[in-house]
């Protein structure tokens, strides 16, 4: 055995020497060698000692211990191997989601703008609690008069219960008054609260990168604008006024008990401590229901809010049935949660009020004992049944508050989870270059890149490609290859993983993101809604007018600047065609227009800004010959003194171009004119062969 493991070493060695070792590397590993050829040569001697003296009681020792030893040295001598990353991310990793903590810092931001009428607010409702403890005292001296009377049978029961009355009435009164007060204070302060919330979230929303919106669902963020919002602005008001009043409700009743009886004080408290710590138990697993109740609302917002945003190409490929399936089952999963949150939150109630009920009992029992024994008037047991029952409404209300208190700070917490998330493409950071030094050329340089989503499929490889001033560089290839990728890099919608995209010199990076985005690039793009084998890539319109659509590119633009845009577009004929002309509303996503209507309100929407760089994405790829021609049309005048990139589908609308360049796996693989490609005979040629014969199919 020893021997066969020796015999290990000898054929292993030599393997530990790599072509490309450095030289430190291969000292130590000399020296890590001459370490084991040493052990080896131990080894060797021990057994031939002992195949002289053959010990047959030691047999297994040896066959155990000589394995041992080896590991031990290899471990002892020689470098440990390290597995190295794996680049194309085909390891199976388990991800864990970081649950979000409430931010008690933003929410003082948050609330800092209505502190006054807050305290106001706290202030009343303070009040309306002190008297709600009065207001037992109160009932125990008309009780003490009308026992009195009942008892004495003298005196003038009018005269004597008049001024208690009174009191107590005034007390009803001011009460009322304090109460309709802070919750109109209350009421001020979390509609703006929650205002204020949702603008914030709104605008942190808009400033992330477009990798963010890759990785999360339109859904569920528009439910945290809404519902998640709603929820906190619910807890934030029910805490404020019943949570205040119901605490002190609690004090003062306990104080005013003691004073009355401490005998019977006594005996209610003793109980509490079991309250406390069975509510603390049951509410840690009800915030841990609570949070994935939520999460599950949320994913099933993002199922209804993307078949419903598609509707069209569920409907084109009769699937209502599978969406709502996919639908229920999310909905059913959100159900169940909730039920059996809802089911914890009626458990932890039910014994909450057992409990309490089960107190008062008891202190009705012990009071009549007091009472027989002279130790207690009708009144002062009247005054603490009262203010035990003050007492019971508010723990109560406390129990039923913990449940709220559970959803709001979760639903907080995921609001403020996307209020501190910082975009990591800054928007408004930079410099500018001046429009009359603007000269429009654009270069990438050594730039790959991989999606963030994707990290282990590289897109781009090593992309060299220059955009020169005032010139048409069309971008062909097959689906996949990176057309559309390059035109996001230069709009920076995601910065490359390698090498840099440089407008007139410089990096774009170091430009302002927002004046390169709305003054100096044009971008007419396609949207496809729902990747299938039969969608229609179109031009993503808003819900309103054709003037507002237009102005959507320069928002300060004059009505006339519009006009003049959508002349440009060749759509000016078409939009005084509506009764409503420039005011017709378009509908969502521009349902009520054509593909070339809408892309030509497009191209008016990027005209207006009169942009340096005009970037055309897929521009007629979803359109007929005669949409196809009035939009090339539109799109030759359009592009006449600018510096164009085009990602083109349909090469016929590319053969202009002043430069053609034939993508294919993430690599530019031919360019030139269009002549000059056709007479190659390569790729572009082979690209327009199979083109020509899917046209004339």
């Amino acid at each position: 055995m020893i021997h066969l493991l020796c015999c290990r070493i000898n054929t292993s060695v030599p393997a530990l020497l790599l072509p490309h070792t450095s030289p430190e590397s291969a000292i130590s590993t000399f020296r890590s060698i001459s370490a084991v050829r040493h052990f080896k040569s131990l080894v060797q001697r021990t057994c031939l000692r002992y195949s002289r003296n053959p010990r047959p009681s030691r047999s297994v020792f040896h066959f155990i211990l000589a394995p041992a030893l080896l590991t031990v040295s290899g471990r002892m001598f020689c470098k440990v191997a390290f597995c190295e990353a794996d680049v194309n991310n085909n390891i199976l990793t388990t991800q864990t989601e970081d649950t979000p903590e409430f931010n008690w810092y933003l929410l003082w931001e948050f609330v800092k703008p209505e502190l006054i009428a807050l305290i106001g607010a706290v202030v009343f409702a303070f009040g309306a609690a002190i008297l709600n403890i009065q207001i037992p005292l109160m009932l125990g001296d008309l009780v003490n008069v009308v026992a009195r009377y009942l008892r004495e049978q003298a005196g003038n029961y009018i005269h004597e219960i008049r001024v208690p009355a009174l009191k107590l009435l005034g007390l009803y009164g001011l009460q009322g008054l304090l109460t309709s007060s802070y919750i109109i204070l209350l009421s001020r302060v979390g509609e703006r609260v929650a205002a204020n919330m949702r603008k914030t979230l709104f605008s942190s929303l808009l400033r992330q990168d477009v990798a963010f919106f890759d990785a999360n669902k339109t859904g569920q963020l528009v439910n945290r604008l809404t519902a998640d919002i709603q929820e906190f602005k619910s807890s934030f008001k029910l805490v404020i006024s019943q949570g205040l009043r119901s605490v002190t409700q609690t004090l003062g009743c306990f104080v005013s008990l003691y004073l009355i009886s401490p005998k019977l004080t006594g005996l209610t408290v003793v109980v509490l401590p079991c309250l406390v710590g069975g509510g603390a138990l049951i509410g840690s697993l009800l915030r841990k229901l609570s949070r994935a109740a939520q999460e599950q609302v949320a994913k099933a917002t993002g199922v209804a809010d993307e078949a419903l945003g598609n509707v069209r190409t569920v409907k084109a490929f009769a699937m209502e049935d599978r969406e709502l399936q996919l639908y229920s089952h999310e909905v059913d999963k959100s159900c169940e949660m909730n039920e059996t949150l809802g089911n914890g939150i009626a458990v932890f109630q039910g014994l909450s009020n057992i409990a309490l009920n089960c107190i008062v009992l008891g202190t009705i029992f012990a009071g009549g004992t007091l009472i027989s024994s002279n130790e207690m008037s009708p009144g002062d047991l009247m005054s603490f049944l009262v203010a035990s029952q003050t007492v019971q409404r508010s723990l109560a209300s406390i129990s039923i508050l913990f449940g709220q208190v559970v959803r709001g700070m979760s639903s907080g917490a995921r609001v403020f989870e996307y209020l501190v998330l910082q975009p990591t493409i800054p928007v408004s950071v930079g410099g500018r270059i001046p429009y009359h030094s603007l000269i429009g050329r654009v270069d990438f340089m050594n730039v790959s890149f991989s999606y963030p989503t994707r990290p282990g499929h590289q897109i781009l490889k090593k992309l060299n490609l220059t955009l020169p001033p005032c010139k048409t560089v069309a971008i062909v290839g097959e689906s996949g290859g990176g057309k559309s990728t390059v035109a996001s890099l230069l709009e920076r919608f995601y910065d490359p993983n390698s090498g840099v995209v440089m407008l007139d010199g410089l990096d774009i990076r170091t430009l302002d993101l927002s004046w390169l985005r709305g003054q100096v690039i044009g971008f007419i793009n396609q949207q496809q809604l729902k990747p299938s084998p039969l969608s229609v890539q179109e031009p993503v319109l808003f819900g309103s007018s054709i003037m507002e659509n237009i102005r959507f590119g320069k928002p300060e633009a004059s009505d006339a600047e519009v006009v003049n845009a959508a002349k440009q577009a060749n759509a000016h004929g078409f939009v005084m065609s509506f009764p409503d002309g420039y005011n017709t509303v378009v509908g969502e996503r521009g349902v009520t227009l054509s593909g070339g209507q809408k892309q030509r309100i497009a191209i008016a929407r990027a005209l207006i800004k009169n942009p340096s760089i005009l970037v055309l994405d897929e521009a007629t790829s979803a359109l007929d010959a005669e949409s196809e021609r009035v939009v090339q049309e539109a799109l030759d005048r359009a592009t006449r003194g600018r510096t164009v990139l085009i990602i083109a589908h349909r090469l016929s609308t590319i053969q202009g171009a002043d430069l053609i360049c034939v993508m294919s796996n993430g690599r530019i693989v031919e360019a030139g004119t269009h002549v000059e490609l056709l007479s190659k005979g390569g790729l572009y040629a082979d690209l327009i062969r199979r083109q020509r014969a899917e046209e004339q199919t």
